[in-house]
C-alpha cells in the first residue's frame, strides 16, 4: 500500500463487528507508521470510546514508529521500573518472557502483567491509553484478556453499589510487586510513585459510565481494616472477571492493540510454553486524568 492510500484508507478506517460484547473492533488497511490524519485521529477516538479495545492487523512498526504514533493521543509516561532495568523500560518497553541470556524462560523477574490490573493505577494521574504490538509470538497461545468494568458494575446489586459509592481505594506499585512475587520496590521508586488513593468507583469521562477501578494494583479501602478492605476487593475482582464480562485477545503477526484503562482490567495468559517459545511485544502508555 502506498503512503497516499494508507492515509486515504485512514480517512474511512474499515471498523469491523465487535469481537464481543466485553468490547474490542479489529481495524483493517491503515498504516499506522504514517501520521494519522485529523479525521482518521477523530475516528480512532470514536472508535475507542465505544469499543475499548482497538486491534489493528497487519502493522510492522520501529520503537521510533510506536512512539510517534502514540504521541498523537497525548503525552507517554515513563515507567518506574526504568530506574532498575533502564533497556528494558525505555518509553518504548519490552513485555517479554525472554531473558538476559536472550532465551525463552518461564522464570521471569516481572510476572504482573499475569495478574488482573489497569496501567498506571499506582499513578496520581493515572493511564488513559495503552499500546501494545506484537513483535514476536508463540505458535500459540500467550493470549491477552480485558474484563470490562462498567458492565460488571452495572450488574452488581443495587444494594452493593450504595455501598460501594463514596468508597477509595489506595493503589500502590509495592503491593503490585509483593503480590506478583517481585522483589520489593527501590526507594528511588517509592519516592517517585508513593501510595496513591483513588475512588474505589470512577466515572468515565467521556461515556458517564461508572466503573470499578480496582486490580492488582489496588492494595486496601481507605478507613477500612487493610484485610477486610483486601477481601472486599477480591471478591469484587472475582465478580467483574466472570467470563461474561471478559474478551480474549488472540494474537496475530502485526496486530497492534490499543485499549482504554479507565474501563478495563487486563491480564496476559501464560498459557504456551514459556521455555520454548519467545514472546515479545513493545508497549507504550499514555497518560489520562485523575479519576473522579
Amino acid at each position: 500500500m502506498t503512503g497516499d492510500a494508507a492515509i486515504a484508507a485512514m480517512e474511512a478506517p474499515s471498523i469491523g463487528p465487535r469481537l464481543s460484547p466485553a468490547g474490542g473492533v479489529a481495524i483493517a488497511g491503515a498504516d499506522l507508521s504514517r501520521p494519522l490524519s485529523a479525521r482518521a485521529r477523530e475516528a480512532v477516538l470514536g472508535a475507542f470510546r465505544d469499543h475499548h479495545v482497538l486491534v489493528f492487523r497487519d502493522q510492522d512498526l520501529s520503537e521510533d514508529e510506536q512512539l510517534a504514533f502514540t504521541l498523537q493521543f497525548g503525552e507517554i509516561e515513563e515507567h518506574v521500573a526504568r530506574h532498575v532495568a533502564a533497556a528494558r523500560y525505555g518509553l518504548v518497553h519490552k513485555v517479554t518472557n525472554v531473558g538476559e541470556d536472550g532465551l525463552p524462560t518461564r522464570a521471569m523477574t516481572q510476572t504482573g502483567n499475569y495478574l488482573w490490573h489497569t496501567d498506571k493505577s499506582y499513578h496520581a494521574v493515572p493511564s488513559l491509553m495503552t499500546v501494545l504490538h506484537a513483535r514476536e509470538l508463540p505458535p500459540a497461545g500467550g493470549d491477552t484478556q480485558f474484563a470490562n468494568m462498567a458492565m460488571a458494575y452495572d450488574a452488581l446489586p443495587e444494594a452493593t453499589k450504595q455501598r460501594l459509592a463514596g468508597l477509595r481505594v489506595t493503589h500502590s506499585w509495592a503491593a503490585s510487586r509483593r503480590r506478583a512475587g517481585a522483589p520489593p520496590p527501590s526507594q528511588i521508586e517509592m519516592t517517585e510513585r508513593p501510595p496513591v488513593d483513588h475512588p474505589l468507583v470512577r466515572t468515565h469521562p467521556e461515556t458517564g459510565a461508572k466503573t470499578l477501578y480496582i486490580g492488582n494494583h489496588a492494595s486496601h479501602i481507605v478507613g477500612m481494616p487493610e484485610a477486610e478492605g483486601e477481601a472486599v476487593l477480591l471478591e469484587l475482582l472475582e465478580h467483574a472477571t466472570q467470563p461474561q464480562f471478559v474478551y480474549t485477545h488472540h494474537w496475530r503477526d502485526g496486530d497492534l492493540v490499543l485499549w482504554d484503562n479507565r474501563c478495563l482490567l487486563h491480564r496476559a495468559l501464560a498459557n504456551y510454553e514459556m521455555t520454548r517459545h519467545r514472546r515479545v511485544l513493545h508497549r507504550t502508555v499514555v497518560t489520562g486524568t485523575v479519576p473522579f
